[in-house]
């Protein structure tokens, strides 16, 4: 029996203390989450973390997590491959580049429509590179978050913890504060979801 229920409850009880911010590391507490995992669920976590070798993220890795069977994984990726495209389109034309340069495109996959294209537009205008690595991040927690809104205690909101677990790691080592007040957010949003979902299943 899927033991989702339980893993999530103590998710937040899987940080290091005040102290111990500085030296947190992903992979602990991913090493943690796996254990607890079945191993056709682990499988999938493992197809998750792929996505964050920027060696392996090529046509053929996008291609086989868009049919992937579960959603969390088809919709993030979707999202990921967009706005990857996007950002480097933008860069393109901001080094006078050729247009379609170092983009992935899918052969036979139709163009969708990507609703966060104006925001993301709107975060690589900013002038100040930091910022905009805030502003894109900041894009990717909250797609997370509208995957994951109408999910209760399942796999799906692992996946989510997860890829927010990847945003935070990031931060730790471009910015060491931004990254612990990440994963203070993180530690609330997982303690109040949880929370919530465990109430709407009593009633």
């Amino acid at each position: 029996m899927d033991n989702y229920a339980y893993i999530i409850a103590s998710l937040p009880v899987l940080q290091p203390d005040q102290e111990k911010a500085d030296n947190l590391v992903a992979q602990d507490l991913l090493d943690e989450i796996r254990e607890q995992l079945s191993a056709r669920d682990a499988a999938v976590l493992d197809q998750l973390l792929e996505g964050y070798d920027p060696e392996k993220l090529d046509a053929e890795f996008y291609r086989k997590a868009l049919q992937h069977r579960n959603r969390f994984i088809r919709d993030w990726f979707r999202f990921d491959l967009n706005l990857r495209n996007l950002t480097v389109s933008y860069i393109n034309d901001s080094l006078g580049r050729q247009e379609g340069q170092d983009q992935v495109k899918l052969e036979g996959d139709e163009t969708e429509e990507f609703p966060e294209a104006a925001a993301a537009r709107e975060v690589l205008n900013c002038g100040d590179i930091l910022a905009r690595e805030r502003g894109l991040d900041e894009l990717r927690w909250k797609k997370i978050d509208d995957l994951t809104i109408l999910d209760s205690l399942d796999l799906e909101v692992i996946l989510g913890f997860v890829a927010k677990l990847k945003i935070i790691d990031r931060w730790l080592q471009l910015d060491p504060d931004s990254g612990r007040a990440l994963f203070r957010r993180l530690v609330e949003e997982v303690r109040s979801t949880y929370d919530n979902k465990k109430q709407n299943l009593t009633i």
